[in-house]
């Protein structure tokens, strides 16, 4: 089994030169790096965000090989047809390197109904959603009338080859019934390793019943973690980062937050590879932009060393 490590897109990165961001790239994927990934927001609490499809699409172009992960798509705030678009456009310019994650949002209810959309019917849209983006990969007219979509003849050319994984992001039952009907994995968040393997035992089970028990599947766990030479700086470093971006107590969070050396760091994240886990998506919070790029290094390598290739 091998196992890919993601990297959040440095804060600073889009501040820098083209030719630091190339060397930015570069330096994540000499440390290890498989995969550089972005979230994606609308009109997020004070009005901010950034647009998933135009991160990663910048992002690919700065090195020849990283893969480019929005983690999580707001997809029930777009309309499917010019998703799948986007998609074959990304499969275009960056092919085989692209992986979508998609969630339904709910951190602030106020961003889905700016969009237009009742925050009720969020996950059944975006249910419908994804039959549709899978049946236009296909490069296939097809026909589809839904709930909230009516489709005639709609059609996406050329087909995507190989289709883009679809990766669901949730903590939710929904959310794992989503993944088993529609999904290539899941993508779990604050949550025990426990509690994983509770999830993927729960996506295979449910799985069956939608006649994909074959599915290979990707499932990924997406941390904060703080690194430092000790716990106690590697703590305060993490949680000063977390109530700045959450402007919650990190009390609220230190549980399912790693931190400490990056081989502590790298123990506390291995048994979620025992429960199924093949992806890691770590937002790490270090003493500088580099020394994080160093930590995640370790990190990779550390939980590589434990994991059957």
């Amino acid at each position: 089994m091998s196992l890919t490590i993601g990297f959040a897109t440095p804060t600073n990165l889009w501040s820098e030169t083209l030719d630091e961001k190339h060397r930015v790239l570069q330096q994540l994927a000499d440390a290890g790096v498989d995969q550089v990934y972005m979230a994606d927001h609308v009109s997020f609490r004070d009005g901010s965000g950034t647009d998933g499809f135009v991160e990663i699409a910048a992002l690919s172009q700065l090195h020849p090989t990283m893969r480019v992960m929005i983690s999580v798509y707001l997809l029930a705030l777009r309309h499917p047809l010019p998703v799948a678009r986007q998609l074959a456009t990304m499969s275009k310019i960056a092919p085989g390197r692209v992986t979508l994650g998609v969630g339904v949002g709910g951190e602030d209810r106020h961003e889905i109904e700016v969009c237009g959309v009742d925050p009720s019917t969020r996950g059944r849209r975006t249910n419908e959603s994804i039959e549709i983006i899978r049946a236009l990969m296909t490069g296939q007219p097809i026909d589809y009338s839904g709930e909230f979509f009516d489709l005639d003849q709609a059609r996406i050319k050329p087909a995507v080859q190989p289709a883009i994984p679809i990766i669901i992001g949730g903590r939710s039952g929904a959310a794992l019934t989503r993944t088993a009907r529609y999904g290539d994995g899941w993508v779990g968040a604050w949550c025990s390793a426990r509690r994983f393997a509770e999830a993927v035992e729960i996506i295979a089970t449910e799985a069956e019943e939608y006649g994909r028990s074959g599915t290979r599947w990707q499932h990924g766990y997406q941390p904060w973690v703080g690194v430092a030479s000790t716990p106690e700086q590697a703590r305060d470093l993490v949680a000063a980062e977390m109530e700045s971006f959450y402007q919650v107590p990190f009390g609220a969070f230190e549980k399912y937050t790693p931190y400490g050396t990056a081989e502590q760091v790298a123990t506390a994240l291995r048994p979620y590879v025992d429960a199924g886990c093949t992806m890691f998506n770590l937002k790490v919070v270090a003493a500088s932009g580099d020394a994080a790029i160093e930590a995640s290094a370790e990190i990779a390598t550390a939980l590589r060393s434990g994991t059957p290739q």
